[in-house]
């Protein structure tokens, strides 16, 4: 089988190079494409197949859709990926609408677009691996029975049963937009994270915490269902002020079967009062690390430096200014300061003392100013 052909059009030469060479860190065989323009990109795809078309928006000549719309002409099953700098709803909405397997804005995020293509082109996952051993298959195919009944049943766009790591157990469904699910999972379990530090800050006795984020795309809610498992929920208008009572009254019912399930598989529930878990390894850099403690300030030391630095700036500048001061005086011979021709008597109220040459005579009086 030869390897998936992924061909990156952008008139941005620095952006071209930036996505292949992070496909090339993949370790996945791939045959890496680049055009500037959606006329060259045409010519790339005449000459052969192409699995995944990453595309600007805006390109000069044909824009980024009909690129892909004339491509799918020949090749209907190319996935398709757009970045873009725009903002705008309605051109979103044309992309997302298009077919798009994913879109992203500038700067793009590398890990949710690698994990895209990866997504994409049924590539083994490397940047959101998920989990393969059969016990957790039956675990995900029981739980996903019970997310799915739930999403029917209030009509949401997904559910995802999360791990504290980031990991999705469990899913029915999908996001909206799955551009970006590595960043907002990762941003959402940071939000548990901190959830947990609060519980146990006021010393609860059951997690009773939700967190809900309306949005005219969709909504989202997590739920903890223990210390290291939460519920997301996502859908149009489920946080509504008239709905999202009842939602959450659905999710917690959910959570006590899901805890029930989990017990059911041997998967031991984590109390609120047990340690938070240790720090995500480096090959899975989805929650972020709590930032490093900083360094007591000795204030003192510091203002005895600066009193020091003070110090050795006003004698350099003393010395600087002394050194400007002295390259101003005159070198030449015919000139005389103003105290030497104080010590001569050329000053006025003075008397020069007369030194007898060979050019003055006896009592003769020094010639005029």
């Amino acid at each position: 089988m030869s390897a998936p052909s992924v061909l990156l059009v952008d008139d941005q030469r620095d952006i071209v190079r930036l996505l292949h060479s992070s496909l090339q860190t993949l370790g996945h065989e791939l045959n890496i494409i680049d055009a500037p323009s959606g006329e060259e990109a045409l010519l790339e795809a005449s000459l052969r197949r192409i699995d995944l078309l990453v595309a600007d928006y805006l390109l000069p000549g044909i824009s980024g859709v009909e690129l892909m719309h004339k491509i799918r002409a020949r090749n209907p099953s190319l996935k398709v990926i757009f970045i873009t700098g725009m903002t705008a709803r309605k051109a979103r909405a044309e992309m997302l609408n298009a077919g798009a397997v994913a879109m992203f804005d500038k700067p793009i995020p590398l890990a949710d677009f690698l994990d895209a293509v990866e997504r994409s082109l049924g590539l083994v996952r490397t940047i959101f691996p998920p989990e393969s051993s059969r016990e957790a298959e039956e675990h995900r195919e029981t739980l996903s029975e019970v997310l799915g009944g739930l999403r029917q049943k209030i009509h949401a766009d997904a559910v995802f049963l999360i791990s504290d790591r980031g990991r999705v157990l469990a899913r029915a469904g999908d996001l909206y937009d799955r551009s970006m699910e590595v960043s907002l999972l990762s941003a959402l379990m940071a939000i548990f994270s901190a959830g947990l530090k609060v519980s146990r800050f006021i010393h609860q006795e059951n997690l009773e915490n939700y967190h809900v984020f309306r949005s005219e795309d969709h909504d989202l809610i997590l739920i903890p269902v223990d210390a290291s498992h939460a519920l997301m929920l996502a859908g149009k208008d489920v946080a509504a002020a008239e709905r999202v009572l009842q939602t959450v009254k659905e999710l917690l019912a959910v959570r006590s079967h899901v805890e029930v399930v989990l017990k059911s598989l041997g998967v031991a529930p984590v109390s609120l009062d047990a340690e938070p878990s240790s720090a995500i390894p480096e090959s899975e850099p989805l929650t972020p690390a709590p930032p490093e403690p900083e360094p007591e300030v000795d204030l003192d030391a510091l203002f005895a430096a600066a009193d020091k630095n003070s110090q050795v700036r006003d004698i350099d500048a003393f010395w600087n200014d002394a050194v400007e001061k002295t390259s101003n005086i005159r070198t030449n011979p015919d000139v005389i300061s103003f105290e030497e021709a104080s010590k001569l008597g050329l000053t006025p109220g003075k008397t020069m003392p007369v030194k007898l040459t060979g050019s003055l005579k006896p009592n003769e009086p020094p010639p005029p100013k």
